[in-house]
């Protein structure tokens, strides 16, 4: 019957934390040299929606029903949502806990904006749009969280930009206040269960790792900011130093990180791919690159068209199922194995044959729910991004056309659990994102649910 600690770091790498910089860490490798930890495999596609509630539900994205931050509503061609705390139909580990009587507190974790009841405490996440909506449980807690921070920060603001300084004093000044109220709840506040997630890590990673990689295509030797993300690393070690004396003889700590991150070597401009190769018909080329939404597409000779982010999302122009559909049903499955036999075909600028994966949503999800794409691609195993864009007449491109973007996600992030009075450390190479809420409730003596989908992490 322990209490439960999880400090979620969204995007923290595993090559970083357990390889590069371990020793830099002390409060994390004092919990790595006690405890259970690995690399976890994160979602399909690595992303933080769907990702952190793939972990705290153990459901997979299929059976969540959503693939990505931005998800089709119906079959037209243009209408798109962000997932929000209303569409997650599946339980979290603290409504689970809630409902045995186990008070809980939930910090930043995303997809829980608007917030929900449960008992106890919680403050919502960076896809909250403004402070100035409630986005506390109960809502008077918004004047408590306002006060300890000096005003809370819910995201940094515009990461994708040259305004380094900027971005880079707004992510340490937020991740300062998220820590801080994490520190004010779990010493004022009643808990069985707290958990945070820090998105600063996710942010400096996409806002500055050119100037850390050697390696980065992009790599300025000398440059400024050479050491800004081991800074920040250190720094929220030692956050989570200030967290853990919190944790007495009867509390496990977790950290954990829902997807890693790489390197990007450049993008893939997936519709002006799909216009060389016939799929997609334009009505009328634009002046400028244009989202293709903002696009005169012809839909009638249209048959795929994409979109961009860390991975493409590929959606076929079905007859009967999109308002201007015309690839037949049966043409159907025998066009998208030659989508994906092109697609993995697409080599690198200098005639390299690239590592892309493309993945049908039924061949990765027991279940469908909601609308998927229709096919998902990694290009280059995620060394490369997809850009969604139309306009520029080139497939390649070394510029992120939603601003600059230094960073993919990777597929693994990080699991560390210490229990206390336990003084071995074993690794294990098996884990998986989904395995998180089960190990949670053992921990803490409440039956694992048989609908959920991972295993009990044991040491």
């Amino acid at each position: 019957m322990r209490k439960v600690i999880v400090i979620g770091l969204d995007c923290a790498a595993p090559q970083l934390v357990f390889d590069a910089w371990r020793e830099e860490l002390p409060n994390i490798k004092s919990l790595v040299e006690r405890g259970v930890w690995g690399k976890l495999r994160s979602t399909d596609p690595p992303i933080t929606v769907p990702a952190w509630m793939s972990m705290l539900t153990s459901k997979n994205p299929g059976r969540l029903g959503f693939y990505g931050l931005r998800n089709r509503v119906d079959y037209s061609y243009t209408k798109m949502s962000i997932p929000n705390s209303m569409q997650v139909k599946e339980p979290t580990v603290w409504q689970i806990l809630s409902e045995r009587g186990k008070r809980c507190i939930v910090i930043g974790v995303p997809q829980t904006y608007p917030p929900r009841p449960l008992n106890g405490y919680l403050v919502s996440c960076f896809l909250t749009p403004s402070t100035k909506n409630d986005y506390t449980y109960p809502v008077d807690f918004k004047r408590e969280v306002e006060q300890v921070t000096g005003g809370y920060i819910l995201d940094c603001d515009n990461f994708r930009t040259d305004e380094k300084q900027r971005i880079l004093d707004q992510i340490f000044a937020m991740t300062q206040k998220r820590f801080r109220l994490a520190e004010y709840c779990l010493s004022s506040k009643p808990w069985d269960f707290f958990i945070m997630v820090e998105m600063g890590i996710d942010r400096i990673h996409h806002g500055f790792w050119k100037y850390m990689d050697k390696t980065h295509p992009k790599h300025e030797p000398g440059n400024p900011f050479e050491n800004v993300i081991k800074d920040y690393y250190k720094f929220c070690d030692e956050q989570i130093g200030s967290l853990l004396r919190f944790a007495d003889g009867d509390t496990t700590v977790m950290v954990v990180s829902d997807h890693g991150a790489r390197k990007m070597d450049g993008g893939i401009c997936i519709n002006e791919w799909l216009i060389k190769e016939g799929y997609l018909v334009l009505k009328e080329w634009p002046s400028t690159p244009q989202p293709i939404e903002k696009c005169m597409v012809d839909w009638e000779k249209t048959k795929a068209w994409g979109s961009g982010g860390y991975y493409a999302r590929l959606m076929i122009n079905v007859k009967g199922r999109e308002p201007q559909g015309v690839v037949a049903l049966a043409e159907y499955e025998s066009l998208r194995a030659e989508l994906i036999s092109k697609l993995e075909a697409i080599p690198s600028p200098d005639g390299r044959k690239m590592r892309t994966r493309v993945v049908r949503p039924e061949d990765v999800y027991p279940e469908v729910r909601n609308i998927p794409p229709d096919l998902f691609v990694y290009f280059d195993d995620l060394n490369w991004r997809s850009v969604g864009s139309v306009g520029s007449g080139e497939i390649y491109t070394f510029e992120n056309d939603t601003g600059p973007d230094d960073a993919n996600h990777d597929w693994y992030g990080i699991f560390v659990m210490a229990e206390a009075g336990r003084s071995q450390s074993v690794y294990r190479d098996d884990l998986d994102i989904k395995d998180v809420a089960p190990t949670i409730l053992h921990q803490m003596g409440i039956e694992v649910p048989k609908d959920m989908e991972g295993k009990v992490i044991q040491g």
